[in-house]
């Protein structure tokens, strides 16, 4: 694979040999022996001859100094500038006449599935060397009849998906599947799943985000083994569990199942070894929550605490909906007031997002903020207790829970509330976020778009 690389890697290439260098070389060599003849004759024979010799060393000085600062200059600047995109600029993509001009590239990730027969990559990689693709990672995934190799490429940036596709079906690729990358796609296998590991094991609300980075754009969902009512789902799987092309379904280490579904793209032996192995990591670890806390000072010059919540933390909750009014249950709930508590468990358990508490000086809870995993989405709530309304603790928290979903990743996150509900809807608006507004029956979603650009993808399927 070294050998291919070498071969279609554009940086490498070696700059074309002309006959009017070497002419000009030569000329050089006369003219600089004429002179240096002139020179000691006058230094010998003639009246000034110490101080020019003196000039002649200073020019020789200063000749070689612009020499080694011009040959830094256009030999050595770095092929890729870091532009922080997408898309970045090609400094040593040579011309005909060996110069350097500047193209600019984009990064791709593609999924192609290939006949398991020797020269089946080389053909593949020969496809890319001639459209100016620089392969710059590559993951080999076997199956029982082929295989799927992955690659991160830089491409020209005129190179578009379906033009790559056909390339690449031209070359003996079936099933193939690309998606535009990023600068965060610029790390190996090992490394990229070691981090996902440790991200894993210092919270367990990172599992489903581990698992979805691990995987690409999918479908997470955790079914809990017993429902808000107290009932069995049914919901479980078998340990080692289960593989069906698009979809697998892992044991959740918390009672119930994990299902992931991805349409587009069926799942890989090798990626289902590795999210079964993570979802081990979680189960032997147990629960846990990382520990950290922020003391903020209100207006009035009260103090409170920001902390993560935990399932311990289901007394202290059910004590402040004891105190909140059926208002405030209700708009943060939007169903039965009695049927609030039911709730607490879902939303304490790390497994399906992050919890924030706000307690006082004396330790009572007097605030919850959620952020929750909702499939693909990620939903945002707030309940804070009545005496401590309009304080700008609900602001503090959005702010705070809107700073995580950035952290893992997500393109939005929505609010449901009550179109009466001015506090919720204020502290969406005070984000300062481009938002989305939705009506229905009195029902109002709010949602903030987090991502400047969307990832674009496309998949071809070619038998």
């Amino acid at each position: 694979m070294t050998d291919i690389q070498g071969q279609i890697s554009h940086k490498t290439a070696r700059r074309r040999h002309h006959w009017r260098r070497d002419l000009v070389e030569l000329a050089a060599l006369f003219t600089a022996v004429a002179v240096a003849d002139g020179l000691s004759n006058v230094v010998a024979h003639g009246p000034d001859g110490p101080f020019l010799l003196v000039a002649s060393a200073v020019a020789l000085i200063a000749t070689a100094v612009f020499h080694i600062w011009w040959a830094r200059r256009n030999s050595h600047s770095p092929p890729f500038p870091d532009t922080g995109g997408t898309s970045d600029t090609d400094a040593t993509a040579t011309d005909d006449e060996g110069g350097s001009t500047p193209r600019e590239t984009a990064l791709w990730r593609m999924r192609t599935t290939v006949r398991d027969a020797p020269g089946s990559l080389a053909a593949l990689c020969t496809v890319l060397a001639e459209h100016r693709v620089d392969i710059l990672t590559l993951q080999t995934h076997p199956l029982a009849d082929g295989t799927v190799d992955e690659f991160l490429l830089r491409t020209p940036a005129e190179l578009s998906a379906a033009d790559l596709s056909r390339a690449v079906a031209a070359a003996g690729g079936a099933d193939t599947w690309t998606e535009r990358a990023d600068a965060h796609d610029l790390v190996d296998a090992p490394t990229r799943v070691l981090g996902l590991a440790t991200r894993t094991a210092l919270d367990a609300a990172e599992l489903p985000l581990a698992l979805r980075q691990l995987l690409g754009r999918c479908t997470i969902h955790s079914l809990p083994a017993v429902s808000l009512t107290g009932r069995a789902t049914g919901e479980t799987a078998p340990v080692e569990g289960v593989l069906e092309a698009t979809v697998m379904r892992l044991r959740d280490p918390s009672g119930g199942a994990i299902t992931i579904e991805r349409p587009h793209l069926p799942f890989t032996p090798t990626e289902f070894a590795r999210a079964r192995a993570l979802v081990e990591l979680d189960a032997r670890l147990g629960p846990r929550v990382p520990r950290g806390e922020d003391v903020l000072t209100l207006p009035e010059g009260n103090e409170i605490t920001v902390r993560r919540a935990a399932p311990s933390d289901l007394e202290a909750a059910k004590a402040l909906h004891e105190r909140c009014s059926d208002r405030t249950l209700g708009l943060r709930y939007h169903g039965p007031v009695a049927d609030a508590d039911r709730y607490l468990g879902h939303l304490l358990s790390p497994r399906y997002g992050r919890t924030l508490a706000v307690q006082t000086a004396s330790g009572r809870l007097v605030a919850l903020g959620h952020l929750l995993w909702d499939g693909d989405e990620t939903e945002v709530a707030l309940l804070v207790e009545d005496s401590w309304q309009r304080r700008g603790i609900g602001s503090e928290l959005l702010r705070r829970l809107v700073e995580l979903a950035v952290e893992a990743r997500c393109d939005s996150v929505y609010a449901v509330t009550q179109s009466s509900n001015t506090g919720m809807v204020a502290a969406m608006r005070g984000l300062g976020l481009p938002l989305d507004y939705q009506i229905e029956e009195g029902t109002l979603v709010v949602t903030a778009r987090l991502a400047k650009s969307p990832r674009v993808s496309s998949t071809t399927r070619r038998g």
